[in-house]
This record gives structure tokens, C-alpha cells and sequence, in this order.
């Protein structure tokens, strides 16, 4: 704590101060001012203020030049922090833009205040080297979203979804939190940069294998890959609409960072090699196998789906094993920078995306009552802006240019291609990714397909688009374009906030 003062903290912490203070502030206003009112307007008044929040916390984040290290890393403020906690605060507001319209449960107050506090945990899950506060931020972060899971008792599914989640959750988080106490054991540290230097002696001990394992066993629960993904489907499915689109879209932004930041940080010379006949054990093999699983079975599997958002899920678990070729990247010295963000601009870019595609689910399953994806025959006559944001969506994360998805995509494969110019290096899985991606075109083209093509019911009534949904829906779908077609408004300001962070 030498040279920081309790002012200093305090300003650190400021964003976080304010989300809070919009969660306690929902709370107040919903069940003290708006208890009698009608469920409609109590959704839009809690989606105002959580927003308004929401906004302070930008204004903040983009005023805010704090530099900050605390306790040897339980606080780690920089520009790269920053712009991490910049894409969950985006994520976030459009979130409870798309909560507008529900009507999924009478514990409105609640329901925001959660996603404000799932948002906090991610914040603070992204700013800090320190494995006992990740491991407390992850649970902040954890129990909010299993309760957000649950919220809408009209249907058995999701209790059953938020049932499987903390199932699975609980059982990840044991695993992550005996993984973490071997490292500590072996390293006798708990900062990431002080469990490096303590492991070096122990690379050949058989408990760092385990150890290792184990922790990315835990976060992989988190990012939903394969074999730890089971609970993503019913959780996508069964969950609350905006829930599930906070799920896929903010906890994968901050787990992800926060994983590489513990592989190349904290398991800093035991990296081993993925490189195609140069296997050597270490987290890059695991990640790799990961990688291979994810993408072969999450694509395989969505083209057998027939519920829109069950599709979305096993679309995420096959974008997972996209991003673990980044992170994989990252372990090589020389691609380190350039993988970092080609990984940021992918989450970023996937999640705003993610977070438009449940957008639209969301406005056709409270119009239609039916999430299948032959509900969405004759969609392009009953809505034309929601067909034509569903396409800007799906088309860019099966990576069709100009969109942000080609461009993301790229940057992983060229960042893992690069990781070893002298011989094959992860080439094998560039290679897989690029096949793999080409069968996500079809179930992806399949869905356009009944939304363009399919006639569907001629007498069906046009499909109205609340204001607050068709807002978030072109500011989503413009931001995909946008980012796509002039990559370097996100890559720019990533390149310049890795170069000047203290971290990576």
C-alpha cells in the first residue's frame, strides 16, 4: 500500500461506487416508489435508472486517467483494466435495454439490482492479481447469475436452468479453489507475479500439473468449453432472456481475461507447447485439447438444434475454442501483445453481438411465444428491422466481412499462425477453426433461411417493435458494422492501453 492514500482508492474505486449505488438506488425506487404500479412501468422506470447508472459509471471510466497498484496486487487499476470494465458497463446497459419490455417476474428491483451486482463482481474479477479476491469476485459474480437464472417462475425451465448452473457451478468453484490452493502451497505467494517466480522451482513437480488442470478445469466451466459446457444450453434456453444474454455475453468477457491473465502471469515458465509434433506438458496442451473439443463439438451440435437459443449456446461453446487459440498465442513472448488484442477486440465484438442476437429472441419469443427457429418463417415480412438485425448478428459471428466477426476471427488465427513463424506451431488448430467455422455458415444461413426464404403464415400481423428494443437493436447492429468495417476505433486504443499496462 506504500504511496497510495485512501483518496486514491476511493477514485480507483469510483466506477464500482457508482453501479452500486445504481443497484441500491433500483431497489429504492421500484420497491418504494413504484410498488403499486403496473409491472410494465416498473420494468421501464428500474431499466431507466440501471441505465442512467450505468451511464455515470462510462462517464467515469472515460474521465478517469487512475494508475493503481494496491496491496501487491489485490487492486490493479490501468488503462487496460479500464477498457475491459468500459466493454462490461456497454454490455451491461444494453442488457437492461433489452429488460425493458419483460414482464418475466414481479421482482423488478431485484432483477437489475443483480445485474448491476454481477457487473461489480466482473469489474473487480478484471482488476486484481491477487487469486483470493478473483476467486471472491468470481463468486460475487457466480451466485448473482444463478439467481438471475431463476427469476422467471412462470416455467419449470428456469428452475431446471438455474438448477444445472449452480449444480455445475458449485463443483467448478471447488475445483478452482483447490487448484488455487496447490499454487499457493507450491508458490507459498497469492499475487500472480509472486507465484511465477515461486513455481519455477516446482515445474517438475507432478501437484503443479494438477494444480494447473484444476484451475483451468474451473474457468472452463466459466467460458463453457468442452467437456465442462453441459450447463450452457438449458441455461441459455431456461433462463430469462436478458439473464442469459448477460451470461454469454459480460461473464465471458471478464473470465476470459482473467484466465490470461493467470496462465501468463501466474503459470509464467510452465507453458509447455501446443505446437504440432513439439507436444510438451504444460497449460498450452490443455488449452489446446480444449480448444479442439469446443470447436469440433459446438459447431457439430448446433446444426442439430431447432430452438434459437439453444443454437446460440452451442454457437458460444465453438466461439470459446475460437478464443483459447488467442490465449494460446499469448504464450509465445513474441505474439503476446498482438494476441491479447486480437483476444479483447473478439470478446468484445462476440458479446456486443451475443447481446444483439438474444435481443431479438427476446422480442420474438414475447411476441410469438416460441423460441424455435421455424417461428421465424415470414420474418423478414412481419419485421423488417428485426430479419435484418438477426442477419448483421449471425453473419458476423460466422465472420463474413465487413462485419466485426471476420475481423476478429482473423486476428486469432493470424496472432496463432504467428506464434511459431519457424515451423508448424498451431497451425493444426488454425486449420481446424477455419473448417469448423465453415460449417457454423451453415446452421447460422439455416436460421436467415427461415427468417428470408420461408413464407410462413400470410395472414400473421406485423411484428411491432418497442422503442426501447429497436435501440438497443441498431445500436448493436451498427456496432458490429462499424467495428468490422473500421476495426482500428477498438484495435487502436487496445494497442495503445496493453502497451502502457503494467501486467501484460
Amino acid at each position: 500500500m506504500t504511496g497510495v492514500g485512501y483518496s486514491d482508492l476511493l477514485a480507483a474505486l469510483a466506477p464500482e461506487t457508482a453501479l452500486v449505488l445504481a443497484a441500491v438506488a433500483v431497489l429504492f425506487v421500484d420497491m418504494g416508489l413504484m410498488r403499486s404500479a403496473p409491472l410494465r412501468q416498473r420494468f421501464l422506470t428500474a431499466c431507466a435508472v440501471a441505465g442512467l447508472g450505468c451511464l455515470v459509471t462510462l462517464g467515469i471510466l472515460a474521465s478517469s486517467g487512475a494508475h493503481l497498484r494496491f496491496l501487491d496486487g489485490v487492486l490493479v487499476v490501468d488503462s487496460l483494466t479500464q477498457w475491459v470494465k468500459v466493454f462490461l458497463v456497454v454490455l451491461t446497459l444494453f442488457t437492461a435495454g433489452i429488460s425493458a419490455q419483460a414482464e418475466f417476474t414481479e421482482h423488478v428491483g431485484e432483477y437489475f439490482a443483480l445485474v448491476l451486482l454481477a457487473t461489480v463482481g466482473m469489474m473487480f474479477l478484471v482488476s486484481t492479481e491477487e487469486i483470493l479476491m478473483i476467486f471472491v469476485s468470481l463468486e460475487l459474480t457466480s451466485l448473482s447469475l444463478y439467481v438471475l437464472a431463476a427469476l422467471d417462475k412462470r416455467t419449470r425451465h428456469a428452475s431446471e436452468a438455474a438448477l444445472k448452473y449452480f449444480l455445475f457451478g458449485s463443483v467448478a468453484a471447488a475445483f478452482t479453489l483447490f487448484g488455487l490452493s496447490l499454487v499457493y502451497g507450491l508458490s507459498g505467494a497469492t499475487n500472480l507475479t509472486g507465484i511465477a517466480a515461486g513455481l519455477r522451482a516446482h515445474r517438475s513437480d507432478p501437484l503443479l500439473a494438477v494444480a494447473v488442470v484444476m484451475v483451468i478445469m474451473g474457468f472452463g466451466f466459466k467460458v463453457a468449453v468442452v467437456p465442462f459446457h453441459l450447463w450452457a444450453p438449458d441455461a441459455y434456453e431456461g433462463a430469462p432472456v436478458p439473464a442469459a444474454a448477460l451470461i454469454a455475453s459480460g461473464s465471458k468477457v471478464a473470465s476470459f481475461f482473467v484466465l490470461a491473465k493467470i496462465a501468463v502471469l501466474g503459470f509464467a515458465g510452465v507453458e509447455g507447447s501446443g505446437a504440432w509434433g513439439q507436444l510438451r506438458a504444460g497449460w498450452l496442451p490443455v488449452l489446446a485439447v480444449l480448444a479442439v473439443g469446443s470447436m469440433v463439438l459446438g459447431n457439430l451440435t448446433a446444426i442439430a438444434q431447432g430452438h434459437l437459443r439453444r443454437l446460440l449456446a452451442y454457437s458460444a461453446i465453438a466461439h470459446a475454442g475460437y478464443v483459447l487459440l488467442g490465449l494460446m498465442a499469448m504464450g509465445y513472448p513474441s505474439q503476446r501483445s498482438a494476441a491479447l488484442a486480437a483476444v479483447l477486440y473478439y470478446v468484445a465484438t462476440y458479446g456486443l453481438t451475443t447481446v444483439g442476437a438474444f435481443g431479438v429472441a427476446s422480442v420474438i419469443e414475447r411476441v410469438l411465444g416460441n423460441g424455435r427457429i421455424d417461428a421465424l418463417a415470414g420474418l423478414s415480412r412481419r419485421s423488417p428491422l428485426l430479419a435484418l438485425c438477426l442477419m448483421v448478428f449471425l453473419l458476423s459471428l460466422a465472420g463474413i466481412p465487413p462485419l466485426a466477426g471476420f475481423f476478429g476471427k482473423f486476428g486469432l488465427f493470424t496472432a496463432a499462425m504467428g506464434a511459431d513463424p519457424a515451423g508448424l506451431g498451431l497451425l493444426w488448430l488454425v486449420g481446424i477453426a477455419i473448417a469448423m467455422s465453415t460449417v457454423s455458415l451453415y446452421y447460422y444461413l439455416r436460421v436467415l433461411k427461415q427468417a428470408y426464404v420461408v413464407a410462413g403464415d400470410e395472414e400473421a400481423s406485423r411484428i411491432v417493435v418497442p422503442w426501447t428494443d429497436r435501440l438497443v437493436l441498431i445500436a448493436a447492429a451498427v456496432g458490429v458494422f462499424l467495428l468490422g468495417a473500421l476495426p482500428e476505433l477498438l484495435l487502436g486504443p487496445l494497442a495503445r492501453a496493453i502497451a502502457g499496462g503494467n501486467g501484460f
